[in-house]
């Protein structure tokens, strides 16, 4: 058993990894597949996935916490660190966010800020094995200090952006802070 310490509140912790999930899943192709990032940034990059690959790689070990009340601790996720590829863009001076667009429609959008720290991933391996297409391959962001849906499947482009937009789950009654350690699940938009 794991210290309590480590369990946000009103999540229990679980050993398999649950898979959740708006729409269909949608089809890989390495030959066709793309990484945009575009908006408030002086340099931006469109990528092939053989060229994602060969970003400096970075391993990352973190707790996943899913709003509907599950916790996986001591996921091992390996890819390319958010501040590695912001480095690379160069925000401009007015970027103060990042909406993170997706295959399959879904998007959600955070704080620059909050990107920034030493956890957050660009992952395409989860415990030494590429991504299943369940769970985001062929790239998900992991951003280990939100709920999960801030922790974007199947991403393709980052736009760097001055105010931070509504994505997905917000615009639908879910709170943009996601805090689970607060246990903000639900927030008014306005």
């Amino acid at each position: 058993m794991v210290e309590k310490s480590r369990i946000p509140p009103a999540q229990r912790q679980v050993q398999d990894f649950p898979v959740l999930h708006i729409g269909d899943i949608p089809k890989f192709d390495a030959k066709t597949w793309d990484f945009r990032i575009e908006g408030a940034v002086k340099n931006p990059l469109h990528l092939s996935w053989e060229e994602f690959l060969k970003l400096p790689k970075s391993l990352t070990i973190s707790d996943f916490h899913c709003v509907t009340g599950w916790t996986r601790l001591d996921n091992r996720w390996e890819g390319v660190l958010f501040r590695d590829v912001t480095r690379l863009c160069n925000p401009k001076p007015e970027a103060h966010a990042v909406s993170v667009l997706c295959d399959g429609g879904y998007y959600t959008s955070l704080p620059l800020s909050g990107l920034m720290q030493d956890d957050v991933i660009l992952a395409y391996q989860w415990n030494g094995l590429f991504l299943e297409p369940s769970h985001g391959k062929p790239l998900r962001l992991v951003v280990p200090p939100k709920y999960a849906y801030k922790s974007a499947k199947w991403v393709r482009k980052l736009r760097f952006t001055k105010i931070q937009e509504i994505g997905y789950w917000e615009a639908r009654g879910y709170s943009n802070t996601a805090d689970p350690w607060t246990e903000d699940r639900y927030g008014l938009q306005t």
